[in-house]
């Protein structure tokens, strides 16, 4: 088994090396076993941080219900981030830099307390969110045509691409982190819309999970890690020299725009 979670590895680093998508992995791990696929994405994730890379934090996705029936689990998964994936608000973004970009907008909370329980309560994550900012999500897959299944999207780092965050932080009591309406504009037209619950009712329930699972993990949630808690509304792709606006309700704007694709 070590020999196929190394080759399922191998092949998705070499689509992010050579810029080229592949196949996906399920032919050597199968669709269903998680375990296996969160070993590829460990396998990849020491490789980074061997050659410098930095951890700030998680990504959660399949927080959409549709999503999730859509790839028949019932449950979110989540993914890496690194220091060099966040770009600031407004930044020119390379998106040649990215496989097959997709944005979606989202709640970003930042942790000042460590979450190390085996199981986290709502009131646990509150009390460890220094703050909130609006952001954005730009996902990608190194699969071609994403053509993904549950084992393919964690295994390739739940399909993590890069995130921009706002610069304006908010305290959870500033705003409603449940009904708080979410509009992304592409230079002024409307995209996508959506609000808080998009994300399984709650991005804080989503949040629960997260921390048990990364406790379990052996890998809790630390002061100054950034969690990027699920879509507001649906994904829409990229093309060269777009700009996306999303206004999160409570929140602010946040912005991301993209030079001409290579």
């Amino acid at each position: 088994m070590n020999n196929i979670i190394q080759e399922a590895a191998d092949r998705l680093w070499q689509a992010h090396v050579e810029q080229r998508p592949c196949a996906p992995v399920r032919d050597l791990i199968g669709m269903t076993d998680i375990d296996a696929a969160y070993a590829v994405q460990q396998k990849n994730t020491e490789r980074w941080l061997q050659q410098g890379r930095r951890l700030v934090g998680r990504k959660i996705g399949l927080t959409s219900t549709a999503v999730q029936k859509q790839l028949g689990v019932d449950q979110p998964d989540f993914g890496m981030l690194f220091a060099d994936m966040c770009a600031a608000d407004g930044e020119q973004i390379n998106a040649g830099r990215i496989l097959q970009p997709k944005i979606e907008a989202e709640i970003a909370l930042v942790i000042e307390r460590p979450l190390t329980h085996e199981k986290h309560t709502v009131a646990d994550i509150i009390n460890a969110v220094a703050y909130a900012l609006p952001a954005l999500e730009i996902v990608g897959s190194r699969v071609a045509n994403w053509d993904i299944k549950l084992t393919d999207t964690i295994a390739d780092n739940a399909s993590s691409g890069m995130f921009v965050l706002g610069s304006r932080p908010v305290k959870l009591t500033d705003f409603d982190i449940v009904n708080c309406g979410m509009l992304m504009e592409r230079r002024g037209d409307q995209v996508s819309i959506g609000a808080g619950a998009a994300c399984l009712g709650n991005p804080l329930h989503v949040a629960v999970w997260l921390a048990d699972v990364m406790t379990r993990f052996g890998q809790s949630l630390q002061p100054g890690d950034i969690i990027m808690t699920g879509a507001l509304g649906p994904m829409v792709a990229v093309g060269g020299g777009d700009v996306f606006d999303a206004q999160i309700e409570g929140l602010g704007r946040v912005s991301a725009a993209f030079d001409i694709l290579r």
